[in-house]
């Protein structure tokens, strides 16, 4: 990672929620699922929000290098029906070595609809790849 990856970047994203982005659509295979209101669903949003972490980030990473996320503490707090945009607000809060340590707020065109902090690692592609290998992927 460059160090110009510093407490402080931001990064704003948008996008427009749609239907294959809401509750059913999670996990179709449930019953339980299928059955919930098709407004946008926090499995979703919480990779929404990550998204936004990525894309902050990446600027600032070397060649080979990815980020995985490694701790998610968010709160869904407003539904958002498909259609609307979302946007979500995130801003690096630490850097410690490969670590870097989010809090991110994500809003519609109403409501604040969900925030928390990220933790996201930065790592190399390829040595991420080699350890997968060992576990027969």
């Amino acid at each position: 990672m460059k160090d110009t990856m510093k407490e402080g970047v931001e990064y704003t994203l948008e996008f427009k929620v749609t239907e294959s982005k809401t509750v059913p659509e999670l996990y179709p295979e449930s019953e339980l699922f299928a059955s919930m209101p098709r407004v946008f669903a926090t499995g979703y949003m919480v990779g929404f929000m990550e998204w936004a972490c990525m894309e902050a980030l990446a600027p600032h990473l070397d060649d080979g290098e990815h980020s995985v996320g490694v701790s998610v503490n968010f709160s869904h707090v407003a539904a958002t029906p498909p259609g609307m945009m979302v946007k979500a607000i995130a801003k690096c809060t630490g850097v410690e070595g490969q670590k870097t340590s989010w809090y991110i707020e994500a809003y519609d065109e109403q409501d604040l609809i969900g925030k928390g902090t990220h933790d996201r690692f930065t790592i190399n592609v390829d040595r991420f790849n080699q350890k997968l290998e060992k576990k027969g992927i």
